[in-house]
């Protein structure tokens, strides 16, 4: 945390850090868009929340057709752990892929860095001013 507050106070005194050759930039953005893992998942990820909405549709069909008050708590409690259990796999195995995706960016990211000699990559949100935006070379790496 010293370390930030440093480099901040330093950049803000005007004071040059580091040379404006050393640094890159990268637009997270553009870059999980142009990501074709990125535009799989999504649609793997949106097959599977149309199924489990298909499981609340019938949930709701057999239950309205049910007059037991007994059976349509049963079965109220049925899809419920159902429906749960699957969005909790869901979100796991979605989490899981995005972490794995996330750390192949991040490596081409540095792969990138090291090869054209960058001392310092930063998401280009945070840097106001300066550095090589080097995010379309990327998105060309990363397909």
């Amino acid at each position: 945390m010293r370390k930030i507050l440093v480099l901040v106070l330093l950049l803000f005194s005007g004071v040059s850090v580091f040379a404006s050759e050393d640094i890159a930039i990268v637009d997270l953005g553009r870059l999980v868009e142009g990501s074709a893992q990125v535009r799989q998942l999504k649609q793997e990820h949106s097959k599977k929340v149309a199924d489990l909405d298909r499981i609340l549709v019938n949930a709701r069909g057999e239950i309205s057709n049910e007059k037991d008050p007994a059976k349509v708590l049963m079965l109220e409690d049925k899809y419920m752990k159902e429906f749960n259990t699957k969005r909790e796999a869901l979100e796991r195995e979605y989490g899981n892929k995005i972490s794995i995706i996330e750390k192949n960016i991040k490596d081409e990211v540095a792969k990138k860095a090291k090869k054209d000699g960058y001392e310092y990559v930063f998401a280009k949100s945070v840097v106001l001013y300066g550095g090589k935006d080097i995010t379309t070379e990327l998105i060309n790496s990363i397909k």
